[in-house]
This record gives C-alpha cells, sequence and structure tokens, in this order.
C-alpha cells in the first residue's frame, strides 16, 4: 500500500490544485511500481508559514522581507 504525504506552506492552494497532486501521484505510482491506484493513499498537508523555515529563520518573516527560496 503506497503511502505518499506532500507538505506545503499554507498559502492558497486550491482544492483543483490538490485534487491534480492527488491524480498525478496516483497516476504516477500505478505506472512506475505498477501498484492498485484504489491501494494508494496521498495525503496533503498544509503548514503555516509561521512553522516551515529555513535558512534559520520562519518562512513568513522571510516573506516579509521579499525573500522566497529561489531568490536567497
Amino acid at each position: 500500500m503506497p503511502y505518499v504525504k506532500i507538505e506545503v506552506t499554507r498559502e492558497g492552494v486550491t482544492k483543483q490544485q490538490k485534487q491534480a497532486l492527488i491524480k498525478g501521484i496516483t497516476d504516477l505510482i500505478t505506472d512506475v511500481l505498477n501498484k492498485d491506484p484504489h491501494l494508494t493513499h496521498v495525503v496533503i498537508r498544509e503548514i503555516d508559514l509561521d512553522d516551515w523555515g529555513y535558512a534559520g529563520e520562519q518562512v513568513s518573516a522571510l516573506r516579509a522581507k521579499g525573500i522566497t527560496a529561489d531568490k536567497k
């Protein structure tokens, strides 16, 4: 039983985007690992910007400074 956990920052990921992730990951596991899609579980967890950090700072503080991961 494949289990995939996707963690993203809570920044307005839409229901449609989440559905696309769930379908895409399920299809990929079916194609690559030949797993039954009815046994594949995908969980999306949204994390507050205060609870996610990198480079020693909270993402909320970095965003306030206009810094993103690709601009660091």
